[in-house]
């Protein structure tokens, strides 16, 4: 059934598949956004340029079946977007992560039901971003309650990756020569390609609540060999740390920080049984694209082989 949709963002990976996701299903969109991105990607979708944090004005005497809101990090944002959207909007799609969770060690600890962050004034720096997330969530749960829809992604791949965590290995794999892998070849990895995200956003009309949304957990070795493979070299994990390499984004993908062991294997049954479809690995490895510049150089993995094998 087509369903009216106001998106804010909506030009910049996840927000540009969603759009592309609910258009194809034949979906009424508004786009709200500052026009910063991508401003002419969508020259037949109605867009209202603005600023959420400034001026909320334009979209007052409007309704919408629904709002997906990619772009909610601060909850005083989400506040005052909630409330010029009171009484005019069916539902609240609100965009988290699963950062949200105070615990990353366990499995457990990542239920959907789990303890989620604080946001106070003593909150650790490197826990702001899930923090402030979790935040935005209780706002929406507060105001739309079980018409709030809450999908939790993980590691975000695919066509437009804005980063270069994931692209870096097909493209690091089709040059010749020694690759330096970081940890053992069963470290857990975990992803979910933009666009299986963006179909289980816009197709979730009667879900409510948290859903995990990332893929299966699978082994950087399976990854890499969906990735072409090579001559690799794996560095184990506590070289790596005594070598000062920083242990979240130092090596793509590579996750070693205190407090993340479970950080790749997150349960996403509850998003399975509610209609998660996910594609092969192959056709995300053969779409990943990015813009970004490269987060691991090549005489960043020289320096590190040379001071591995000497």
């Amino acid at each position: 059934m087509s369903r009216s949709i106001l998106v804010i963002g909506g030009t910049r990976f996840l927000g540009r598949a969603i759009v592309d996701a609910a258009l194809a299903a034949g979906h009424r969109l508004t786009l709200f956004n500052r026009g910063l991105t991508n401003p002419d990607l969508y020259p037949t979708v109605e867009t209202i340029r603005g600023d959420r944090d400034k001026d909320l004005s334009a979209l007052a005497d409007r309704t919408w079946d629904a709002v997906i809101d990619v772009a909610a990090y601060q909850p005083s944002s989400v506040r005052s977007t909630v409330s010029a959207l009171a009484g005019r909007v069916g539902r609240y799609v609100l965009v988290s992560t699963i950062s949200v969770y105070a615990d990353h060690d366990t499995t457990a600890g990542q239920l959907e039901e789990a303890a989620t962050l604080e946001l106070t004034e003593h909150t650790d720096p490197a826990d702001l971003y899930g923090a402030g997330k979790a935040a935005c969530e209780r706002v929406v749960l507060d105001a739309f309650g079980d018409r709030a829809f809450l999908p939790r992604p993980g590691l975000i791949v695919g066509p437009n990756d804005p980063t270069d965590r994931f692209t870096y290995w097909p493209r690091r794999l089709a040059r010749p020569g020694r690759v330096l892998v970081p940890g053992d070849p069963a470290d857990p990895v975990q992803y979910v390609d933009v666009r299986d995200l963006a179909a289980f956003v816009v197709g979730g009309d009667d879900l409510s609540g948290a859903y995990n949304v990332t893929g299966p957990s699978m082994t950087m070795g399976e990854l890499l060999r969906a990735c072409g493979g090579g001559d690799l070299v794996w560095v184990p994990t506590e070289w790596l740390l005594a070598a000062g390499v920083d242990p979240w984004m130092g090596v793509p993908l590579w996750v070693a920080a205190p407090g993340w062991a479970a950080a790749n294997r997150v349960d996403v049954s509850r998003a399975l049984r509610a209609g998660l479809t996910l594609r092969p690995l192959a056709d995300t490895v053969r779409d990943a694209t990015t813009t970004a510049e490269p987060m691991f150089t090549a005489d960043q993995e020289r320096h590190l082989f040379a001071a591995y094998l000497s």
